[in-house]
């Protein structure tokens, strides 16, 4: 199995401990939860950043995770967040039939830690995701890892995260405060909620609490909707 490497996210003391409380979130949520899919309301929110800390803070905890990119219309992990890597093989590959599972799954500097790139973007990500293999993919990681998070492309936008959400236990929808509306939130929660998959918690992102009364932190693991405005 190849290695990539990836840049070590440096964070605040609150952020860190706020990422742990959603750390915990997920440990709470049953043993029968293994794969969280991570979604947002329109790109540039954070998601990709938080999925990746996620896995990094589940990692530290020495479980073996897997940080799966399904966001096959935008190659944020892999352009990003990987330093100096250059991964052959993705996700695309191995649902278009071009590669072997195996020749995705990518090994990181992070002990724990492991990696499917999103690949190349192909001209039809709904339907490969909506194939058979995608279900498959699932079921085989479910059985080899600790816990399974994936990365996907925001529900507000198109419709990719609720057909994986169909292969997931629970879902997180990454919000960017002071950017996103009210109904608009509410909507897009209304899609995940129509996926059948249940919402372990929602993060607000990007707040600047130094202007605001009450501090949030960056990450917030507690639904927040009553607050937001």
């Amino acid at each position: 199995m190849d290695k990539v490497v990836f840049k070590r996210q440096t964070h605040s003391y609150h952020t860190t401990e706020e990422l742990k409380t959603l750390r915990t979130n997920i440990q709470f949520s049953g043993q029968d939860k293994k794969v969280f899919m991570v979604t947002s309301c329109i790109s540039g929110e954070g998601k990709s950043s938080l999925a990746f800390d996620l896995a990094v803070s589940l990692a530290e905890l020495k479980k073996k995770v897997l940080i799966l990119d399904c966001d096959l219309r935008k190659l944020v992990l892999h352009s990003s967040l990987a330093e100096g890597s250059r991964a052959e093989y993705g996700l695309s590959h191995v649902l278009a039939g071009r590669c072997e599972l195996k020749d995705a799954l990518y090994m990181t500097n992070i002990p724990g830690l492991n990696v499917v790139f999103s690949g190349v973007t192909p001209p039809n990500p709904t339907e490969l995701l909506s194939g058979d293999v995608f279900g498959k993919i699932i079921r085989v990681f479910r059985g080899i890892f600790d816990y399974v998070i994936i990365d996907c492309a925001p529900l507000g936008m198109v419709v990719d995260a609720a057909i994986v959400a169909a292969q997931c236990d629970a879902s997180i929808l990454v919000i960017e405060a002071g950017t996103i509306k009210y109904r608009f939130a509410q909507e897009t929660m209304r899609k995940l909620s129509n996926t059948g998959c249940p919402l372990v918690g929602v993060v607000l992102n990007k707040v600047d609490y130094k202007n605001n009364g009450k501090y949030y932190g960056k990450y917030y693991g507690e639904r927040y909707t009553k607050y937001y405005e």
